[in-house]
């Protein structure tokens, strides 16, 4: 396995070890000793799956306010995403800013996602599923949003969203915070 630094403060790609042979591959997405030797978060309280099933669809941006702060382990397990990552951390020298990743079924990457910053993806294919690992469990009083396309950070999006829930049109704007 493989911890693959990103340009995001303590964000990181994991990219297993595949043993591959005629019937297909075999490898971890998790290994509680590998973590550990990271110093990453090894203590997952819940797992969640979400299935997309249009190209296009875009969830986001997430976070859970303080105190339920949450870290995220994710990966694609069916289709394409660009999975984008906005650091909100005070005390980051990163904070403010954004960067994309490409996951997907054919490259296996996973992204590990410190707390502190606010999460969202686009559906790159038709019938995505993806897998996540989260540290703590969710509490709708501290669900927080910020906007998908909200000008101070300038998050630059693949695709004209073609689904988008009410609550994520409706996320604050930074100038309205």
């Amino acid at each position: 396995m493989k911890f693959i630094t990103t340009s995001l403060s303590g964000v990181f790609l994991i990219e297993p070890s595949l043993l591959q042979d005629s019937r297909g591959f075999f490898g971890r997405t998790w290994c509680q000793k590998e973590f550990s030797e990271q110093r990453l978060n090894t203590d997952w309280v819940q797992s969640n799956l979400s299935f997309n099933q249009h190209k296009g669809t875009l969830r986001g941006m997430h976070y859970q306010k303080e105190p339920h702060q949450e870290i995220k382990l994710l990966y694609c397990l069916q289709g394409s995403i660009y999975d984008v990552l906005l650091d909100l951390r005070a005390d980051s020298a990163t904070q403010g800013q954004w960067q994309a990743f490409e996951l997907n079924a054919e490259n296996h990457l996973g992204l590990y996602i410190p707390a502190g910053f606010a999460h969202g993806f686009q559906t790159l294919s038709e019938h995505c599923l993806l897998s996540y690992q989260m540290s703590a469990f969710y509490h709708p009083e501290s669900a927080a949003g910020v906007r998908w396309n909200d000008p101070a950070f300038g998050i630059q999006w693949p695709l004209p969203p073609v689904m988008l829930s009410e609550r994520d049109q409706t996320w604050p704007l930074a100038s309205e915070a």
